[in-house]
């Protein structure tokens, strides 16, 4: 069977103090808290600016063994640049530590801005750059700034295997041709849950699954139902299994290759509430994979930070 892993988006939410994180915990320890209530974090401080080899380092060290990061590629690329002119800031990105993780580095993910449009040429020549494994992945990041080329900017295994996953907000990219381009350069397109707000689709593109849930009712604040969390622990179940849900929403029929198991990252980014590490744990103890884990929203009880 594929491997679940079932996170948050971030993790340093002001209002998460006192409530998530117990009373007296110290903001450095915040990190060490959550990754021990749940098995997978997305960082989200990447897509606002390249982070540091030594920021990486950390974030290893304050994790548990067998913890896994999903990593936000820089809005630079996406929002700013807009996939024009891309080459360097991509190497810049490669080049800036990330590979400080280690094997506990998950896929990256990299989100469009609502008014972004699919431009085929454009976003092919973005998914050729995107490296697969730790060579293409050094390849790439030789071609970096002179100023991030610093000692051991280029120490990336040869046989690191990584993932890339596509979060579209413009209708525009609901054609096949996406969909087709996703498939040849094996790249996920993320199931997003945006309270209706911007495209959900479900088509399936490579051997994993990237869900975000930024809630069912109210973006990026209102909690999941016992019902809702049923649904998505359906869906995550069905892929888990190499399977497709009866009712997935799709943009093309045709069916991707036949696997017998997928793995399934799932984030909730409903934080503004406190409902993101809540509705994680739900979700969590749906496929009993609280057991192993430290420790539980709110207490620090039995906990080794």
């Amino acid at each position: 069977m594929g491997d679940i892993r079932i996170g948050i988006s971030g993790w340093r939410y002001t209002p998460w103090r006192g409530d998530f994180y117990p009373e007296g915990l110290t903001q450095k320890n915040e990190l060490k808290f959550a990754s021990r209530a749940v098995n997978s974090i997305e960082i989200n401080g990447s897509f606002y600016s390249l982070q540091s080899p030594d920021l990486y380092a950390r974030w290893y060290d304050d994790t548990p063994k067998g913890f896994v990061f999903s990593v936000k590629g820089p809005r630079y690329i996406t929002h700013v640049r807009r996939l024009k002119e891309i080459d360097e800031p991509v190497a810049n990105f490669f080049a800036s530590g990330v590979f400080q993780l280690k094997e506990k580095l998950g896929p990256i993910l990299w989100q469009f801005a609502p008014n972004f449009k699919f431009d085929a040429e454009r976003f092919e020549h973005f998914l050729k750059l995107l490296p697969h494994d730790g060579k293409a992945a050094k390849a790439c990041a030789s071609q970096c700034a002179e100023r991030l080329q610093q000692p051991g900017y280029l120490d990336i295994p040869a046989r690191l295997k990584l993932r890339h996953a596509v979060e579209i907000r413009h209708e525009s990219f609901l054609v096949p041709e996406f969909v087709a381009l996703l498939r040849k350069y094996k790249v996920a397109l993320v199931v997003a849950d945006t309270a209706g707000k911007w495209p959900h689709v479900e088509d399936l593109a490579t051997d994993f699954v990237y869900v975000r849930l930024h809630g069912d009712k109210e973006l990026y604040a209102s909690g999941y139902s016992d019902e809702a969390i049923k649904h998505w622990g359906d869906r995550i179940d069905a892929w888990q299994r190499g399977a497709q849900p009866k009712d997935a929403q799709l943009i093309v029929d045709k069916a991707p290759r036949a696997r017998k198991s997928r793995d399934v990252y799932c984030y909730f980014d409903n934080d503004i509430k406190v409902r993101a590490p809540y509705d994680a744990r739900r979700l969590l103890e749906r496929f009993n994979l609280t057991e192993n884990l430290e420790v539980a929203p709110g207490d620090l009880h039995g906990a080794t930070l």
